[in-house]
């Protein structure tokens, strides 16, 4: 076995296809098939079951799709490390929600390449749920989620405390008569965001139970939406004082408990990270020390 097979492997496991992995990899079909025959008579092992339309992996194939993740893993940081020698250099890919994205990763990108220029940084943002599985499944290095958290396959660096507030537009005569109104309308990102679980878990402390969501993929958009009248939002505090003073938008605070995000980095646990992502952790333990 060579790593490249794993490469194959999961091509095939990203794509569903025997063919679409060939194309992926640059490849004929008949190699990708020679290939994962190959890892089958080494693990003495069926790792996918194949049908006309697509192929899936077996259990025993999932067994080693979370091996070969990490084996892949390990080998580009051992490139990395003999590479670097006594330079910090590598790729990172760092999750984080798109509030810290709009607030955070500007400023981010700025000092750690500042400080490590051979390193490449990139961001992805994303809700908390897919974030923690991206970092357990090797997909990010590390990632930005909101507390708590307890999961056994992660370490967790706790990085800041942030203020949540309800938006409302201004036009309107304030939250209670807002309030009042059936259907309420919420402006929110998809499920699994963490400002619309607050303010959803808000609406039933309030005992609202007729509301409807408008969904959207930006902060721009959720505060167009608000200043609009369209309906009201929850967002942190500096997001509207940094950047949207000027709107037709007033904030209204909450209780401590739904009022207050803890913002942790997480990273996988049971190995040393990599001299790059220890150098990212680093600053950011010393930001806060």
């Amino acid at each position: 076995m060579n790593t490249n097979d794993l490469k194959i492997f999961e091509a095939v496991v990203e794509s569903g296809s025997f063919t679409k992995a060939a194309d992926i990899m640059f490849t004929v079909q008949s190699n990708v098939t020679a290939r994962i025959k190959s890892l089958e008579e080494e693990f003495n092992a069926k790792l996918f079951s194949r049908t006309s339309r697509k192929v899936e992996l077996t259990e025993e194939g999932k067994i080693l799709m979370n091996y070969a993740k990490q084996i892949q893993h390990l080998v580009e940081e051992a490139k990395n490390e003999i590479i670097s020698n006594e330079t910090v250099n590598g790729h990172l890919t760092i999750g984080c929600m798109e509030t810290t994205m709009t607030l955070k990763a500007p400023e981010i990108l700025l000092a750690f390449g500042e400080k490590y220029p051979a390193v490449e940084l990139e961001f992805k943002s994303d809700n908390r749920d897919s974030l923690i599985s991206a970092v357990l499944n090797y997909k990010l290095d590390a990632a930005f989620v909101s507390g708590p958290l307890n999961i056994s396959g992660l370490e967790k660096i706790k990085i800041k405390e942030e203020q949540l507030v309800i938006l409302a537009s201004s036009k309107e005569a304030g939250l209670n008569k807002l309030l009042a109104k059936e259907p309420m309308k919420s402006i929110v990102f998809d499920n699994g965001c963490i400002f619309r679980e607050r303010l959803e878990s808000w609406f039933s402390h309030k005992g609202i139970h007729n509301y409807k969501s408008i969904e959207l993929n930006s902060i721009e958009g959720i505060i167009n939406f608000v200043d609009a009248g369209l309906g009201i939002s929850l967002l942190p505090e500096e997001v509207v004082s940094r950047y949207y003073q000027g709107r037709n938008i007033c904030t209204y605070s909450l209780n401590k408990q739904l009022g207050t995000m803890t913002t942790l980095l997480v990273y996988r646990k049971g190995k040393a990270p990599s001299t790059a992502l220890q150098s990212f952790i680093d600053m950011h333990i010393e930001d806060i020390a």
